[in-house]
């Protein structure tokens, strides 16, 4: 890494088979994303300052590259990594070099503890199956089609919101 590159803000949590990576930088355009067995590159230019950002992350295993994904979400990019060792335990750290980065947090709303009920699969996307995850978070083809909202107004008793306050005593 440069003097003149600054690391993006990195967020990481994990499941059993996967690592998850997001990149918080909007609206990078043509983002360098490269993955070796055991490291990440990323070079990109985003942000409200449209300032250059580069990091290569050193992981603290191995993973599969050509099973490891990235997705340019526009207001972040994700990126998902397959474990090589599928039966490995818990990383306890994302970096080999196991220092604290300023610019790596973890991501308490992905994250589930090993010990954690194993029933969601991969999370909680079902059965463990890393193509159907892909497939569901957009990456893989497959989609679902539209969402039906019809049974939104099934009880045209109104939300709980629209009744009175209360007064107070």
């Amino acid at each position: 890494m440069t003097d003149s590159k600054l690391p993006p803000p990195v967020m990481w949590a994990q499941r059993s088979p996967v690592v998850f990576l997001t990149i918080n930088l909007e609206d990078v355009k043509n983002p360098e994303i490269k993955f070796t067995k055991d490291s990440v590159f990323f070079h990109g230019t985003g942000g409200v300052d449209k300032k250059e950002y580069e990091v290569t992350i050193p992981l603290y295993k191995e993973i599969d590259p050509d099973k490891s994904k990235s997705f340019n979400r526009e207001r972040c990019i994700e990126i998902v990594l397959a474990k090589a060792n599928l039966e490995e335990p818990y990383w306890p750290y994302l970096t080999s070099d196991k220092k604290k980065h300023h610019w790596l947090k973890c991501d308490f709303n992905k994250w589930h503890d090993e010990d954690d009920s194993g029933d969601e699969g991969v999370g909680g996307m079902g059965g463990g199956d890393f193509e159907e995850m892909m497939r569901q978070m957009g990456g893989l083809g497959g989609g679902g089609g539209k969402p039906n909202f019809a049974d939104l107004d099934a009880d045209e008793g109104g939300d709980s919101d629209d009744e009175p306050i209360p007064d107070l005593e």
